[in-house]
């Protein structure tokens, strides 16, 4: 005799999303990501997408996205029973409610957004209870602390999340013991060999651009597998406009970055490993195959604190975001006498806007047709932000990202939320692309100390 099936064990529990703000401005299409499961979004967090629909930043246009879904899904059955979000997904609904629930109330005296939006999850979870499991979903670490607290169910939206920074691509690898006369060949022209023999005795997964240090007793080469892996290739030290690798890394980095068949490069790595620089000198090493110049970086104040704090008009408060990247300039413009025409050229080229150093807002509409377009500290924007950079891309165009994912200044971004770390999760292996992890600290013997033991 067979046994029955318990119908309480094997039928899946529905669930119900309760959406915060910033989930939505993080990403705009977010409410077609929770499968067949109902989303809510309460009426507080509409109101508060109403004060970001103007502005040119991502997130301004997450929000006027966001009101034309919702403007599309006319009708009453959006504030009642709900609207179906299409084949295989759930239904989004919007809810109302007057003032706090009373459980909110009790604990939370102040009537504000966060407190209201906990209190639709509180109230949609009594509503539902034993029916479906309400999950209040947002980035805000501390209201998911606030709901676990009162017995809600809280977590992150984790749809564009790495699974681990520890495990993330590096774009490098060592291979020990390789044959001598492999080796030597690739001190000989034209300094490459078949890749095919010599994949089985690569470690890890063989990744178009991928990086390699090949050594045996003997002697050691830096190399690297083409974008179609058929060639392994010698890596030679480049000097890029006065600069000189310091390590296998950046000679790595700065061959990447001078590849014309490479469109896309990122580059992490702590402060001090020469990212910025690096890609910069590059960026001047092959300026004749560009239009123009772009070096620009997302405005994320430190501690989160505003720029109308700072004196002065906005040109006045963005210089301090700025000058990191005119500090780097201006080291490689050092490498030359004043009287030369390679430090001379430097200036030019700012005069004539063939370089321009700007915050990320004020290019992000600009054309990309043949730009050299570097982007630091691209640990603090969203995955939305970066695909929406890559995507403008135009012909003969080169992107490069830069930028340190254990050091996140955006209040709603970590080490596996930032979009640095989902482009080099979703694009390792691509034919147009490459990365490398800078590890050691060429800044100063000094900064190096400080950045390993602090």
């Amino acid at each position: 005799m067979t046994a029955k099936k318990n119908p309480t064990l094997t039928k899946k529990i529905p669930k119900t999303f309760v959406l915060d703000t910033n989930v939505i401005l993080h990403d705009a299409d977010s409410i077609k990501m929770f499968q067949e499961n109902d989303v809510v979004i309460p009426l507080t967090v509409i109101e508060e997408l109403d004060h970001f629909k103007r502005g040119s930043q991502v997130i301004n246009l997450n929000a006027r996205e966001f009101a034309r879904t919702l403007d599309s899904m006319t009708g009453s059955a959006l504030f009642n029973g709900g609207i179906s979000m299409g084949k295989g997904r759930g239904k989004l609904k919007i809810a109302i409610l007057k003032g706090l629930a009373p459980a909110i109330r009790d604990v939370f005296k102040d009537d504000t957004p966060d407190h209201r939006v906990l209190s639709v999850a509180y109230d949609w979870q009594e509503k539902l209870r034993n029916k479906s499991q309400v999950i209040l979903v947002t980035k805000d670490v501390n209201l998911r602390m606030k709901a676990k607290a009162l017995g809600i169910l809280a977590e992150d939206y984790t749809t564009d999340r790495v699974k681990s920074i520890e495990e993330l691509y590096s774009g490098k690898g060592i291979v020990e013991d390789v044959d001598d006369e492999l080796l030597i060949k690739l001190f000989q022209p034209p300094y490459q060999v078949p890749a095919k023999p010599f994949l089985k005795k690569l470690n890890g997964e063989a990744f178009s651009n991928k990086y390699y240090i090949l050594r045996n007793t003997n002697r050691s080469v830096l190399a690297h597998l083409d974008q179609n892996k058929e060639f392994i290739v010698k890596v030679d030290k480049t000097n890029v406009y006065g600069i000189n690798p310091r390590n296998a890394e950046q000679s790595f980095a700065v061959n990447a970055l001078i590849n014309p068949d490479i469109k896309l490069v990122s580059m992490t790595g702590k402060a001090g490993t020469g990212k910025t620089l690096l890609a910069l000198a590059s960026a001047l090493h092959v300026k004749k195959n560009y239009r123009q110049i772009f070096i620009a970086r997302p405005i994320v104040p430190l501690s989160n604190k505003d720029i109308g704090f700072l004196p002065g008009d906005v040109e006045s408060k963005l210089a301090p975001y700025m000058q990191p990247l005119w500090d780097n300039l201006k080291v490689i413009q050092d490498q030359f006498p004043e009287n030369d025409k390679q430090h001379t050229a430097i200036d030019t080229m700012v005069k004539d806007q063939k370089l321009v150093i700007e915050p990320l807002s004020y290019i992000r509409g600009r054309s990309l047709q043949r730009i050299f377009f570097i982007v630091d500290e691209a640990q603090n924007l969203t995955p939305h932000e970066i695909k929406t950079i890559i995507t403008r891309a135009g012909e003969g165009a080169k992107v490069v990202f830069t930028g340190d994912v254990y050091q996140i200044d955006h209040p709603y971004l970590d080490g596996q939320s930032n979009g640095l770390s989902y482009l080099i999760d979703r694009f390792k292996g691509q034919k147009l692309y490459a990365h490398i992890n800078l590890e050691k600290g060429e800044r100063s013997e000094l900064a190096e100390l400080a950045s390993n033991l602090l």
